[in-house]
């Protein structure tokens, strides 16, 4: 690609990093604003389809999901990914038989290289087909506010395959403790992921032990206090929740004895050890906890999910999220006394939100800037390109520092313009997004296509049209742009870069 092209490109994305708002939002823009933040980006011919039934219509089917038939497509392409289907026992199971395989081979000095490769592509392919199956969900799927959601959630209860064996359970703790609820009670989400092996081990609670229980020996020698600290401060009351020290320690030891086991009769791999509890009667955020084991941890979740300052925490991430990155303190509130008076219930939070003066306010249009997965995923529906080998979209999402359900940090990945806008992210979004028009090879990949096999060349003025309205300066920086360039600045633009 000439130098040239990059030095243009640039300057005109940089000409137009303000974007100029009209007093209020007009009925035009409304239905791809919409489908910019419950969605995943529009498809050919979907504004118009949404425009049909009318937003009302729309908004209610994708707030009750089951009502939606699924994609026959995405079904054919998820069926081949056999690993979905096991639970984390069986997970569990197939990667410690596979350890022993690798120490007795090891004893009879016939362990080699390749076996190794070989053996180790055995727990890598649970992953790998965690990820692919995430990104054709998030492609393909009718229910695309089912699918946001399931990411947004899965984003503020991070864990990071980067840490162990974790890594056997990231897809199935999107699947088991995620998906279920993403739509649901807030309570019943929360829950889930308590108990899940994959936040169990990743926050370290499985080694969480009462140091003078019967149970404190080996891994298990004493207190973590690791995940009684991130579910306060990041799953449930936030960092200025009012909440102690003294706190943290005692649900670290309400805790106790929560782990994970191959024996499990639960099928999320739950174990539950009672020698390793400290069963007696605790003050928890100022509410007496009567003495007990697992119940107590209950009693614990009820407090958290209940309180008006995980109502106010969870009500600004969603604002944040859907709305703005500063969002607008009245529509916090008004989302945090819906959270209350509806014990959590997420859909009529939603719903309120989308209801929200705010949310249709002109100032939230193309307000916020696209994180890598947003913008790969929304490039690819825009397209309407098949894919079914995600291999090369990951390895981007890699480069661009946003690897799926790689995110090391318990906060997550951000979602506001100043954690993704640089330079040289936007050098490579440029890279990318010519290369897709462009590359034949590339969009090849992604289908599972031969390099040199014959697909048809993007058509800018369908593109365009799925993208909606542009700028006057982005459309004369197209028009005046080589016929090969044209689809690959439309994927550049400004408005692309923002949802």
């Amino acid at each position: 690609m000439p130098f040239k092209f990059w030095i243009l490109s640039l300057l005109f994305w940089l000409g137009c990093l303000v974007p100029c708002f009209a007093a209020e939002m007009p009925d035009s823009a409304k239905v791809g604003h919409l489908l910019d933040r419950i969605s995943f980006g529009p498809r050919p011919g979907e504004v118009a389809q949404v425009e049909a039934i009318g937003i009302d219509r729309y908004l209610q089917q994708q707030l009750n999901p089951t009502t939606l038939p699924e994609s026959p497509p995405l079904q054919q392409r998820l069926a081949p990914l056999e690993t979905l289907r096991l639970s984390p026992p069986e997970i569990l199971r197939q990667f410690t038989d596979t350890r022993q395989q690798i120490r007795d081979l090891q004893q009879r000095q016939q362990l080699d290289t390749a076996t190794v490769r070989s053996i180790n592509r055995q727990t890598t392919v649970v992953n790998q087909q965690a990820q692919q199956a995430k990104v054709l969900r998030s492609l393909y799927s009718n229910r695309q506010l089912e699918e946001v959601m399931v990411d947004f959630w899965y984003n503020h209860f991070n864990v990071s395959i980067e840490k162990g064996l974790s890594r056997l359970w990231a897809g199935d703790y999107e699947q088991r403790a995620i998906r279920p609820y993403a739509l649901g009670q807030f309570r019943q989400l929360l829950g889930a992921t308590a108990y899940h092996p994959a936040m169990q081990y990743y926050l370290d609670n499985w080694r969480n032990t009462a140091p003078e229980s019967p149970g404190a020996r080996g891994a298990y020698r004493g207190l973590n206090e690791n995940y009684a600290r991130e579910l306060m401060e990041l799953h449930t009351l936030g960092v200025e929740g009012g909440y102690s020290q003294q706190d943290v320690t005692t649900l670290a030891r309400i805790f106790t004895g929560w782990g994970f086991c191959q024996e499990s009769t639960r099928a999320d791999g739950f174990c539950f050890e009672a020698q390793r509890h400290d069963a007696s009667a605790k003050v928890f955020l100022g509410q007496a906890i009567a003495p007990g084991g697992l119940e107590q941890g209950e009693q614990a979740l009820d407090l958290l999910a209940n309180s008006p300052a995980t109502a106010a925490h969870i009500s600004y991430k969603l604002a944040q999220y859907f709305v703005a990155d500063d969002p607008p303190q009245a529509l916090v509130n008004r989302l945090a006394q819906k959270f209350l008076a509806t014990e959590g219930n997420i859909r009529q939070v939603l719903l309120t939100l989308f209801q929200s003066p705010e949310f249709w306010d002109s100032q939230a249009l193309n307000a916020k800037f696209k994180t890598p997965f947003q913008f790969v995923i929304s490039s690819l529906r825009a397209l309407n390109l098949p894919v079914k080998d995600p291999s090369s979209l990951l390895t981007f999402l890699n480069l661009q520092g946003m690897p799926v359900y790689g995110c090391e940090s318990p906060q997550g990945y951000p979602n506001t313009e100043i954690a993704w806008l640089s330079s040289d992210a936007m050098l490579r979004r440029l890279s990318w997004a010519t290369s897709l028009t462009r590359d034949r090879p590339l969009r090849n990949r992604l289908n599972g296509q031969p390099p040199a096999a014959n697909l048809p060349p993007v058509n800018p003025n369908e593109l365009a049209q799925t993208l909606g309205s542009l700028s006057a300066e982005t459309r004369d920086a197209i028009a005046t742009s080589p016929p090969n360039l044209k689809a690959a600045l439309l994927l550049s633009s400004p408005e692309w870069m923002y949802r």
